[in-house]
């Protein structure tokens, strides 16, 4: 039994369908009910709350941590859930971490993150790190604004990095649950090029068949639009990489194409798979 927590979103529901696919019995975990892959078992739990996750990790051999932009909050205490996950008999956990752990490590998410990670290290179960950039998938906060305006608004317009899909990030997790040659592996996890929001919205254009307009927000405005769903301190460490990336940030990783033997999907193909979302 494979647990795939955050398993209904952008991640862990390919995830959760790829180890269906591939024979795995999956258990996939949510906050709330929520539809699953056919196949997968659905179990509500609150990783605020680790004793919650003793059903979903019953006879489970390994384990996909995704934290929520909650349980990076001060005062949260997310190591616990991975001593849940060993006092429950799990022998493997695939940890979604951050490249910031590394690009910028005294910000304060990046601190616990990295202190999490230490935890893994140290509780004597398998483990594999993945530590990816900006996600693809992010452009979805402009979904809305591209069907009612034909509009993407967003900061450091001609600013870019190499953003990843979270498809990829979903593969490369099922490659670190599955193979035990993954173990003990820190993996860096971007997309194939740089590129820049405007060019996204042209790419979100392109895929449409019709004009979408670029608006350049101010850092304050976007702060303010981000600080609706995820944590301030958190909003302010993604703000200070899209505005101004250091060459670490910067740098397109060999290690998607080294796990998967393929390179990965450039944004053009995210937003042609996700082109429903912005009619």
């Amino acid at each position: 039994m494979i647990v795939v927590t955050g398993a209904t979103g952008n991640i862990g529901r390919p995830l959760a369908q790829a180890l269906a696919a591939a024979g795995q019995q999956v258990t996939a975990v949510s906050r709330h009910k929520a539809a699953v892959p056919n196949g997968v078992r659905h179990v509500v739990a609150d990783l605020a709350e680790p004793a919650s996750l003793k059903p979903a990790l019953a006879r489970a051999k390994s384990l996909f941590l995704l934290l929520s932009g909650d349980l990076h909050a001060v005062g949260a205490r997310p190591a616990d859930i991975i001593g849940q996950a060993a006092a429950s008999g799990v022998r493997r956990v695939v940890l979604l971490s951050t490249l910031g752990v590394v690009t910028r490590p005294f910000g304060p998410t990046r601190i616990a993150m990295r202190a999490l990670e230490d935890t893994l290290r140290e509780s004597g179960l398998e483990w594999a790190i993945l530590r990816p950039g900006g996600f693809a998938s992010n452009a979805l906060w402009w979904a809305e604004s591209v069907r009612a305006q034909q509009v993407v608004a967003a900061p450091f317009g001609d600013v870019g990095v190499p953003i990843i899909d979270p498809a990829d990030i979903a593969a490369v997790a099922a490659a670190c649950l599955l193979e035990d040659r993954h173990a003990g592996g820190v993996y860096e996890l971007t997309g194939p090029e740089v590129i820049t929001p405007r060019q996204q919205a042209e790419a979100i254009a392109d895929t449409l068949g019709s004009p979408v307009r670029f608006h350049e927000l101010t850092r304050d405005e976007a702060r303010t639009a981000m600080s609706q769903s995820i944590p301030a301190e958190l909003a302010d460490d993604t703000l200070d990489i899209l505005g101004s990336p250091s060459p670490a940030e910067l740098r397109v990783s060999p290690d998607v194409q080294r796990v998967l033997g393929r390179a990965p999907r450039p944004f053009a193909d995210w937003a042609a798979r996700n082109v429903a979302a912005f009619r």
